[in-house]
């Protein structure tokens, strides 16, 4: 099952850690499902409804996910008033940190603090100079601040003290409730897929911390930022403008920043899924001054090299690679010679010439995780009712055996799914309710009304839980 934290049941305006999140976790054993696949976990640059994609940091957590009724079994919240918004949250956020201040020492934090030293530090501080100097772009920050000159540092560490350990305490509890979760999932036989964004936000303290593994100028503004060419989702291509890696520094390192990030999410999740992997083998670089990615150009990315020392740390592989996008020879032998599963999505498979579509269904291999749709597409019914042309709407009568109306459609393509030979289906909550484009959770190459659904407390009938998993029983993927 596909479902963000955000996309939780919340009083508080966005969906967090606390008890809606072992209520899913719950509704999955009843269904027999046993993998929950979730967005970025990192906070997001722009903090309200900002995409999971583009975040201040590698690291840190999403402290909108910290649930307020945790903290109050902790004794850090009193009484909580049920707003519904995401700024209430935030005060009771601040509350919950003056009260923590009072209390005594907590080893326990004391050992988060020092086990995360590692990114933890520089986050904590780059978080407290962002809202010191009012979310403006640390590249506009004071020289000595923008090029981190140490006397500047601790001078300013020891001014916004409270600060920065405002964020330790935020980011303590989002990993506290965080792996809480993940045990409780565990415990019941569901696995946890993560996903890892390929790219930061410019204003994250990733960049800020390490700009030497960044395409900067001398000014430490971006280059080059990132996109993809022209395609069905834009004419122009989609400007995402976050600032690509240099390479080059990254393998004179060993790719250390990169293998310390694999760690840290290996961690958090059982199983991660590796975004815009076409990424690590050629790149869309465009001029930052470009106001879209028509005119970029494709640059070799580190490929085999990169792949060969991240599983030299990490031979399991637990990986799953978006691989979605122009697929050419060299991408598909990387993903062949290494075993990754590659990403197969049945709403693409009901288009072209149906020999040769990876996405159809009597092309899939073993090794691959197929979805109905992803964060990135429309719904099925969504699809269906508004996308779907009439060639490929009898495409999936043909598959079906018979003609379906779109009330009906998404469960017709849930089992196609699920007769896959891909070892794992993944399927969106939103599928599985049967919603339309309402559902949908984003529109690639737009800015605004992204990431912002929620599912309502009662949506998950009985009905549905038992459907689901009689067919995950039939098709014997239990």
């Amino acid at each position: 099952m596909l479902l963000h934290i955000t996309s939780l049941p919340s009083e508080y305006g966005i969906g967090d850690l606390g008890p809606q999140a072992y209520r899913f976790a719950d509704f999955l054993v009843k269904a027999k499902q046993t993998y929950w696949q979730v967005l970025p976990l990192n906070p997001p640059a722009a903090e309200i409804n900002g995409s999971p994609y583009s975040s201040i940091s590698a690291f840190a957590g999403n402290p909108l996910l910290i649930s307020p009724q945790l903290l109050k079994e902790e004794g850090l919240l009193t009484d909580l008033d049920k707003s519904g918004a995401v700024s209430y949250k935030t005060k009771l956020l601040n509350t919950a940190y003056e009260r923590f201040k009072q209390m005594p020492a907590n080893p326990s934090y004391e050992k988060f603090c020092s086990d995360n030293r590692y990114w933890l530090e520089d986050f904590a501080l780059f978080a407290a100079l962002r809202e010191h100097f009012k979310r403006r772009l640390w590249g506009d920050w004071h020289k000595a601040i923008r090029n981190k000159e140490k006397n500047t540092l601790e001078s300013l560490r020891g001014r916004l003290r409270d600060a920065v350990d405002k964020e330790k305490f935020l980011q303590y509890h989002f990993f506290k409730q965080w792996f809480a979760l993940k045990h409780y999932c565990n415990e019941r036989k569901i696995q946890i897929i993560g996903d890892i964004p390929i790219y930061l936000a410019y204003d994250s303290a990733d960049v800020w911390s390490n700009p030497k593994i960044f395409k900067l100028t001398s000014a430490k503004k971006p280059q080059f930022v990132s996109g993809v060419p022209p395609d069905h989702f834009s004419k122009t291509g989609q400007l995402w403008g976050n600032p690509v890696y240099n390479w080059q520094a990254l393998k004179a390192k060993g790719y250390s920043w990169w293998i310390e990030r694999l760690k840290h999410n290996l961690a958090l999740f059982d199983v991660v899924r590796i975004d815009h992997f076409i990424g690590f083998i050629s790149y869309w670089q465009v001029p930052a001054q470009h106001k879209t990615a028509a005119k970029g150009k494709w640059i070799k990315g580190p490929g085999e090299d990169f792949f060969r020392k991240l599983l030299e740390r990490f031979p399991s592989c637990p990986f799953i690679v978006e691989d979605l996008g122009p697929i050419t020879k060299g991408i598909g032998e990387l993903i062949e010679k290494f075993h990754f599963p590659p990403t197969r999505v049945l709403q693409f498979g009901f288009g072209g010439n149906p020999a040769s579509n990876p996405h159809c269904l009597r092309n899939h291999v073993r090794n691959s995780v197929v979805y109905t749709g992803t964060h990135d597409c429309n719904t099925v019914k969504g699809w269906f009712e508004k996308e779907a042309k009439d060639k490929q709407k009898q495409l999936v009568f043909d598959y079906i055996g018979h003609k379906v109306s779109a009330a009906q459609i998404h469960w017709e393509i849930i089992r196609l799914a699920m007769s896959s030979v891909s070892y794992l289906v993944i399927i969106p909550l939103q599928d599985i309710l049967g919603l339309g484009e309402e559902g949908r959770m984003n529109i690639p190459a737009t800015t605004k009304g992204n990431w912002k659904w929620r599912f309502r407390a009662g949506q998950i009938t009985e009905s549905i839980t038992r459907k689901l998993a009689k067919l995950t029983q039939t098709f014997g993927r239990i």
